[in-house]
């Protein structure tokens, strides 16, 4: 079974932005290529989970969602970096609109995880869910991996609400770092 890092998208990974999805918008947090790299180089599964309730809402579409993942695994790529697998959840916190089937996917529930491990023969005790919200993560909780807060989109000032069995890191780069040192160091 695999190791995986899962990753927030929005806040974590780029600039958070109210409902992204424009490549025009899109800009990485300063570190989060080379984190991304260095878990590759690592031989961590990576995958992203995002919640993506601008397609409930209207803003945009599943398609636009896969347009600027794309466009991020372009440029992730020129560093030399890749996500191994995207998942999102299109549906609206409330169960509203065209997508208002209930649904286990978002998080703070833990089926966009679920769903990567079986996909993916993904070990999640083994694993890691690193976000900058609370919903980030429970979501990693529920479904039994190591949980990491960053201080990067809303995760200053949701530091405080987290327990003390969740690492709390600067940024993804800062958080990477931590996972990959040595237990031992020499």
């Amino acid at each position: 079974m695999k190791r995986a890092v899962f990753l927030d998208r929005d806040g974590t990974i780029n600039v958070e932005k109210d409902y992204l999805f424009e490549v025009k918008d899109f800009e990485f947090i300063p570190g989060a290529t080379e984190a991304i790299r260095l878990l590759n180089g690592a031989g961590y599964f990576v995958v992203v989970v995002s919640n993506q309730s601008g397609v409930a809402r209207g803003y945009y579409t599943e398609e636009d969602v896969e347009l600027l993942h794309r466009h991020i695994a372009d440029e992730l790529q020129k560093s030399g970096a890749r996500v191994d697998a995207w998942m999102f959840c299109p549906h609206h916190p409330d169960g509203r609109g065209s997508y208002s089937l209930p649904c286990s996917c978002r998080k703070p529930l833990p089926g966009m995880l679920l769903e990567a491990a079986h996909r993916h023969d993904i070990d999640l005790r083994g694993s890691v869910m690193v976000g900058d919200k609370l919903a980030d993560i429970a979501a990693g909780m529920s479904a039994g991996c190591r949980t990491f807060l960053v201080r990067t989109g809303y995760g200053a000032d949701q530091e405080s609400l987290v327990s003390s069995s969740t690492e709390v890191y600067d940024d993804l780069l800062a958080a990477v770092k931590t996972l990959l040192q040595p237990l031992h160091p020499v």
